[in-house]
């Protein structure tokens, strides 16, 4: 099984967590309330945290027999466009994160897959793949700026709300002309 280098993180990253202060036996626990500044490419086609936009991390670390179990809530804005209309998004978004991440060499390294449990690496956590992939998961592939958005003129490319209610694009030939003044009812 390969085993982590601690070289690889940097303890002054604001999404690496370092455990040495939380006593490594089951049930010790520690709070993490901080701010962090949003990795980039933080979402999907449409709709994303910006780079570098402020995260609110409110996390508890627990000490468990195997490792530490990290949960909590991450809170951020997020920003894009209308997947109807093009309009701008700017909401928020809030994702509730709980990952364990193990001791090294412990018992985990042979029961679980690589890829399957997050690792410590020395006294440290990389926060930003379980962040990443709680707040990609919760985006929507197709945003909306507002649920019964009516999109966009397929001919003139006008936001429909800002169309008259008689709005058309229909061309009577000239030569059926007459025969459409039927329907029409006398006022």
């Amino acid at each position: 099984m390969p085993k982590h280098s601690p070289s690889t993180l940097n303890p002054r990253s604001p999404l690496v967590l370092d455990t040495r202060d939380l006593p490594r036996r089951p049930g010790a626990l520690r709070t993490v309330k901080r701010v962090a500044p949003a990795p980039a490419d933080l979402g999907v086609e449409l709709i994303g945290v910006p780079e570098g936009a402020d995260l609110d991390l409110d996390l508890r670390l627990e000490s468990v027999s195997e490792g530490v179990l990290v949960s909590g809530t991450i809170s951020g804005p997020v920003r894009g466009e209308c997947g109807r209309c093009l309009r701008q998004i700017n909401d928020s978004v809030v994702v509730n994160i709980q990952e364990l991440y193990a001791y090294e060499n412990s018992t985990t390294d042979d029961t679980t897959d690589e890829d399957e449990v997050g690792r410590m690496q020395g006294d440290l956590i990389d926060l930003e793949p379980a962040l990443r992939d709680a707040v990609v998961l919760t985006l929507p592939t197709n945003p909306l700026c507002r649920e019964d958005c009516p999109g966009l003129c397929p001919e003139c490319g006008v936001h429909w709300d800002d169309l008259p209610v008689d709005h058309s694009h229909q061309q009577i030939d000239p030569r059926w002309a007459g025969l459409s003044q039927l329907n029409r009812t006398e006022e």
